[in-house]
């Protein structure tokens, strides 16, 4: 299952970004009428459910193969597959 945290208590964290970024960062925010920190915060939001989506995906999917029966017909023996 995958949770999006999206409430609970804030903390501050400090980050250090080159001069222009942070302008161009301001002119950004200012645009869609909201903070650099509220830019940041749904930004990482973003990363971290992304994150957890593939995470989930990898687990189903390794379990998807884990259960899956073999379609190949034969199994091979590994003296067979190398001549000795």
């Amino acid at each position: 299952m995958v949770h999006s945290y999206t409430g609970g208590m804030k903390r501050n964290l400090t980050v250090q970004l080159d001069d222009d970024v942070i302008r161009r960062a301001k002119v950004l925010a200012a645009k869609r009428g909201t903070s650099v920190s509220g830019l940041v915060a749904a930004e990482l939001d973003r990363l971290v459910a992304d994150d957890e989506r593939y995470e989930e995906a990898w687990r189903q999917a390794r379990k998807a193969m884990g259960d899956a029966t073999g379609r190949g017909g034969r199994a091979w023996q590994r003296d067979e597959l190398h001549d000795r």
